[in-house]
């Protein structure tokens, strides 16, 4: 990745102003932070708290639990325009990528590029994406796309490499950019927006603009209790519906209809053998979280100083404030980014309350200047050849 481009591409960012005008609804604003609960617990930053699992395999029960429809998997076909493989050879890489462009009558629409949390995928993103296009009637685009051993971005190797740091990662994000819009100079103003471990990854990328739920002193105090954390949540289930209800049961993900969407993508079939023909639990996690150990802090590390040091506006979102590190809460108080908490929520907050997250999105891009979106000729549709 060319640090031309990256200057190229951080410009279009830089256009936003580096002092946000002043909202009508500001003053509403300051009552609800003084009102609001707190963030999760540990964890946050590396993917929602872990809960006690209610379903929680009994290792001496033999007998499967039946799938309930009320939880059965929701297509994104109605949620995203399109989903792409975008092909970045150089990184033997085959991403996914999830996509509504702008209206074509609307020329000079912006996009929003989204990048998921650690063990999730870009559909965690689709219900808000479907709000974000309703309300501004397409305007502005959505894009968001799934981490290197994440959903369904694939390696081309035979053995996929390992190596989840945030140095990989940010790489991996900035060429499916550089793939999609091929042209800097034509190429749309971007809104960068991460959710936990994405936020580290915008943020670094071209200088991030809005980052959902994650606090580099809080995501660090969580590291020593992860492996404890994680214990708590099942090894597996037994179809994809209990998947989906136990991330709803256990509160993680609030909203029903957004885990319907986003989870069948973060579980995947047990590998079955000659002499496994039928494993138990038949559906495992596709990124165990505990394999991301060794990059937690590499993720994490610095996030304050790079969000603050970024030359454009900026947006955090929160579902509570007691968790903002020293670092944050002195540049929350100079003015130096917007922050908004959104009650009722957890970690998962865009996917718990998509039409909060929306609302704040939007009124954050219609401040700020659009530009033309361009499709570059390397990416084909799923199922093209």
């Amino acid at each position: 990745m060319s640090d031309l481009y990256r200057s190229a591409m951080s410009a279009r960012l830089a256009k936003l102003p580096l002092d946000l005008p002043p909202t009508d609804d500001e003053e509403e604003e300051e009552e609800e932070l003084d009102s609001l609960g707190s963030l999760p617990g540990p964890g946050t930053g590396l993917g929602p708290p872990a809960m006690p699992s209610l379903s929680k395999r009994n290792q001496n029960q033999k007998k499967k639990k039946e799938p309930n429809p009320a939880f059965a998997p929701i297509s994104a076909s109605k949620f995203f325009v399109q989903a792409l493989q975008v092909a970045l050879p150089n990184r033997n890489l085959d991403c996914r990528v999830y996509y509504t462009p702008p209206v074509e009558s609307n020329p000079d629409g912006t996009v929003m590029v989204c990048q998921h949390g650690a063990g999730y995928s870009g559909l965690s993103f689709a219900c808000m994406a479907k709000e974000i296009s309703d309300l501004v009637k397409g305007e502005c685009g959505v894009m968001a796309i799934d981490a290197r051993r994440h959903g369904k971005t694939v390696s081309t190797l035979a053995s996929e490499p390992e190596d989840l740091s945030i140095g990989v990662l940010v790489d991996d994000f900035v060429d499916v950019i550089q793939t999609v819009f091929p042209d800097p100079k034509a190429s749309p103003n971007v809104i960068l927006i991460g959710h936990s471990m994405g936020g580290s990854i915008v943020t670094r990328a071209f200088g991030g603009v809005a980052v959902l739920d994650v606090v580099e002193g809080s995501a660090m105090e969580a590291l020593p209790h992860m492996n404890s954390l994680l214990n708590a949540r099942p090894d597996g289930f037994d179809s994809v519906e209990e998947a989906v209800e136990w991330h709803v049961t256990t509160k993680t993900i609030r909203n029903p209809t957004s885990a319907r969407i986003s989870i069948p993508g973060v579980v995947e079939p047990s590998p079955t053998s000659s002499s496994n023909p039928n494993p138990d639990p038949y559906y495992i996690w596709r990124t165990p979280l505990r394999s991301t150990a060794p990059y937690w802090q590499s993720w994490f590390l610095g996030l304050s100083s790079s969000f603050l040091a970024a030359r454009t506006a900026r947006l955090l979102v929160l579902a509570g404030t007691d968790r903002l590190d020293k670092e944050l809460m002195i540049g929350q108080m100079q003015g130096k980014f917007q922050m908004v908490v959104v009650p009722g929520t957890g970690h998962m907050l865009h996917e718990d309350d998509p039409t909060r997250l929306a609302e704040i999105l939007v009124d954050f891009w219609r401040r700020n200047e659009r530009l033309v979106a361009v499709i570059g000729k390397s990416i084909k549709k799923v199922g093209d050849s």
